[in-house]
């Protein structure tokens, strides 16, 4: 891989409590559309799901919006905006999120956002993909996690022939930038590096 043209950011239909967190949603739409990157993302309109893909299109940027049709019929969508597609279930949605976009980014969020991350960088762990998947920590939020994947690869639950790589940014500005160092294997500033947990 040598250019980043999609990321698709997981992020849910909550704000969080912090202004950050929305701060940060906003600042990372408009660095995803600055660089001329099409934001993939689960198609709702309200929360940080919603901030992020609207400060994309306010910014003159390309969005794709995928949704199963049960979450369809009770969420107000994007639709007359971006480009949305309608599927028939969560499994669905996930595996297409995965063929459209070059990157992944987790923003601060709950369990769903979660449970998605770590099918990517599960997946990666078993060489099925080699897309860069990146926690936007914002806050801290995503260091808890950090910090049982230590635990796990300590009591011998993580081998060290199986890693599980990722790369962490505490500012979302930076993520663009960080995503598309990585995908040209370079190292920047941008970042910590990429986290390998038999190294912690």
């Amino acid at each position: 891989m040598t250019d980043i043209r999609s990321i698709c950011v997981y992020c849910g239909y909550g704000p969080g409590n912090d202004p950050a967190y929305r701060e940060a949603a906003v600042e990372l739409g408009r660095a995803v559309a600055q660089a001329g990157i099409r934001l993939v993302y689960g198609g709702g309109s309200v929360g940080l799901m919603g901030i992020v893909a609207r400060s994309v299109l306010d910014n003159g940027g390309k969005v794709t919006g995928i949704i199963p049709q049960f979450l369809k019929d009770r969420e107000e969508m994007l639709e007359t905006e971006c480009k949305l597609i309608v599927i028939d279930d969560m499994h669905q949605r996930k595996r297409l999120m995965f063929e459209k976009a070059d990157a992944f980014v987790a923003l601060p969020d709950g369990i769903g956002t979660l449970e998605e991350t770590v099918e990517m960088m599960t997946w990666a762990q078993l060489g099925w993909h080699h897309k860069p998947v990146l926690l936007s920590n914002i806050k801290g939020l995503w260091k808890p996690l950090h910090q049982f994947l230590e635990h796990m690869a300590k009591d011998g639950f993580i081998r060290e022939d199986l890693d599980v790589t990722y790369h962490v940014v505490d500012e979302a500005a930076d993520i663009a930038p960080h995503q598309q160092n990585i995908a040209n294997g370079k190292r920047d500033a941008y970042a910590k590096d990429a986290v390998s947990i038999s190294q912690l």
